[in-house]
């Protein structure tokens, strides 16, 4: 472990809550050099929903490397590209009416929504995006200007500039109308709110702790778009690839975003990918005007279609995710009712779920303890007072029992530790 200590950045996070060396990974479960499996209720933030080591998607990826295909091809035309965008319009674009244009902005999350920004800002010759509360869309600067926790923002270094924030659903309890500022200071000239390019928004805000956006308000922000010539950007890099069931996590609210951001599991191997989805008559860049070394990795785009073609091919993906998502649910409620003192609220969608503690500082205790117990959780929300749940959507219902027990065990234990 010295190494690490030694020789690595201060700005190491995630291996702090969990200090061992992973060695092997498959399925739901990580192992250590010391042969102790973990349960990964964590899935590399949402980028391994069909689990580590996929069989189908090794095999599809071993085959592709061992003939020395195209392995970096910048935006030069690949078969492995063409067939990824075959069967992302066969599987996923097509069944859904949805015709949008394919972006590949580079291989991360934060370059899908630094295209759909700068894109935005082009199409409308504006400048302003407006964002919400609690909000997290990358730690580039762009994206940054959009993200809500003050200390990820105090990092920039510079100032964050041409970004709005307003109220996500809930966040003020209820208590006003749903865009009742955003309305009205749209519509008066001496509100100081430049007219937008587009806003953008999460509809389950994974890092800013499980927010989840009722179809309700996401339809009542897309009306709001539409009436004021406004773009409407989903950042779906954490929640989509089937975290909350559909495809795409806005499907339930029945809308049509203008741009789409897609990432993290999109590979469905752990590779780097990333798409920006744009409506056709958005499509106005030049030739080279946005661009990046690693936008054609074509490994992912081979894996990515294996995991169209063994997992999207029809409704049975997204059943079992909803049906996993009630047994989570129901026993995070059991918990939550058992600890009525210790937690405040349960709340998910699909497989993505928070228990809300009372006390912020009891999260990270719980996940603390569940590592010692063997499983891998993470804390959310901006005093980190979520305890967080996003385990592979291929995880059996047995393992997702198994979790979470470990959860309860884990808090009991806690509670008793603070009593005394």
């Amino acid at each position: 472990m010295d190494v690490f200590a030694s020789l690595e950045s201060e700005v190491r996070g995630y291996c702090r809550s969990w200090p061992t060396v992973f060695t092997t990974a498959k399925g739901s479960y990580m192992t250590d050099e010391n042969g102790k499996s973990y349960l990964d209720f964590f899935a590399g933030a949402g980028t391994l929903n069909y689990g580590h080591n996929n069989p189908q998607l090794k095999r599809r990826l071993m085959d592709y490397l061992a003939s020395d295909a195209i392995v970096h091809s910048l935006d030069m035309y690949s078969s492995a590209k063409r067939e990824f965008l075959e069967r992302f319009n066969e599987y996923v674009l097509q069944p859904r009416g949805l015709d949008y244009k394919v972006q590949f902005p580079g291989p991360a999350g934060n370059n899908s929504v630094e295209a759909a920004l700068k894109l935005a800002r082009k199409y409308t010759g504006r400048e302003t995006v407006v964002s919400f509360t609690n909000a997290f869309h990358g730690m580039t600067l762009g994206a940054l200007a959009v993200t809500g926790n003050s200390m990820k923002r105090t990092g920039a270094g510079v100032p964050l500039g041409h970004g709005v924030a307003m109220p996500y659903d809930n966040y003020l309890d209820g208590r006003t109308p749903d865009f009742l500022l955003f309305d009205t200071m749209l519509d008066d000239s001496g509100s100081g709110l430049d007219k937008p390019a587009a806003v953008i928004v999460e509809t389950v805000q994974g890092e800013g702790g499980i927010n989840v956006a009722t179809p309700e308000w996401l339809r009542g922000l897309a009306d709001l778009c539409r009436r004021h010539e406004i773009l409407l950007i989903v950042d779906d890099v954490q929640m989509g690839c089937g975290r909350t069931g559909s495809f795409f996590s806005f499907e339930e609210a029945g809308i049509t975003p203008d741009i789409v951001c897609l990432s993290k599991s999109l590979s469905g191997y752990g590779l780097p990918f990333a798409i920006t989805l744009m409506k056709r008559e958005l499509d106005v860049w030049d030739p080279g005007e946005h661009n990046g070394t690693f936008r054609g990795f074509n490994p992912a785009f081979v894996t990515a279609v294996g995991a169209l073609e063994d997992y999207w091919g029809g409704d049975d993906m997204e059943k079992e995710t909803l049906a996993k998502g009630q047994q989570v649910q129901a026993a995070l409620e059991s918990i939550a009712i058992t600890h009525a003192g210790a937690v405040d609220s349960v709340r998910g969608r699909g497989l993505a779920w928070g228990l809300v503690m009372n006390d912020a500082e009891m999260a990270p205790k719980v996940c603390a303890e569940a590592f010692e117990r063997g499983l891998l959780m993470e804390t959310s929300g901006p005093e980190g007072e979520v305890v967080k749940l996003l385990p592979p959507l291929t995880t059996t219902e047995a393992e997702l029992g198994q979790g979470l027990e470990i959860i309860s065990d884990s808090l009991e234990a806690v509670r008793q530790k603070v009593a005394v």
